[in-house]
């Protein structure tokens, strides 16, 4: 034990201090001598490489599952949410506007999200044989699938298609916007379709609309090669 610790815990014994307490004066003592806590730098998702990638969604297509084609599409396609996925109904689907409304998502906003114009069809199929649902993914009980259950119809996939890497739900909503980027997607594009804004961007994306990034999003996922 150094010095500075020792007269650090000769202190802490003399004053009497307990884990509350300390917590507070340790809080005080950095205010008062300005010291600021060090940034941590956060890690870099891991993506799936093209290869993984394709061979994920050819076992998915395998199956012969509509629901679950259409559902892991969707993940990857719009980058949604988990959580604002399973609260989709059936009427915010808006397969001429190729678009899809998402109510109260991340920090209670609504926005739409945009799918590719080769995803029409399939998800045009979809609601026409799901009308009856008021949610766009239902069990056959007819109750809206849960976030774990989405969570685990990825795992499963991720197993039958030999990945071992942890594949989960958000890291689509990751390889979506990686994708968007690399393909030329302004940052401003890319916060108004995902829901993924900071102060500093909103200035440079609220005089923007939905049709601004229509395009430029229907060009990059021409080239994503999962159809």
């Amino acid at each position: 034990m150094d010095t500075a610790t020792r007269e650090l815990v000769r202190v802490i014994r003399h004053l009497k201090l307990n884990y509350d307490t300390f917590r507070q004066a340790a809080h005080m003592a950095r205010k008062h001598l300005g010291i600021k806590p060090p940034v941590r730098g956060r890690k870099l998702p891991k993506l799936l490489s093209e290869t993984a990638l394709k061979a994920y969604f050819k076992t998915v297509d395998e199956t012969d599952n509509l629901q679950h084609q259409i559902m892991l599409r969707i993940l990857l396609y719009t980058g949604v949410r988990v959580a604002e996925l399973f609260a989709i109904k059936i009427a915010d689907v808006d397969l001429p506007a190729g678009k899809v409304f998402i109510e109260s998502g991340k920090g209670d906003k609504d926005r739409y999200i945009l799918f590719p114009d080769s995803f029409r069809l399939p998800l045009k199929a979809y609601v026409l044989a799901h009308a009856q649902n008021e949610y766009l993914f239902e069990s056959q009980q007819r109750r809206r699938y849960s976030t774990r259950r989405i969570q685990q119809i990825v795992e499963e996939y991720a197993d039958r298609a030999g990945i071992e890497d942890r594949v989960h739900p958000h890291l689509f909503r990751h390889q979506c916007l990686t994708w968007l980027t690399a393909n030329g997607m302004t940052d401003a594009a890319i916060q108004l379709v995902s829901g993924h804004a900071s102060k500093k961007s909103l200035e440079r994306y609220q005089h923007m609309s939905l049709k601004d990034a229509q395009q430029p999003y229907q060009e990059a996922m021409k080239k994503l090669g999962v159809d």
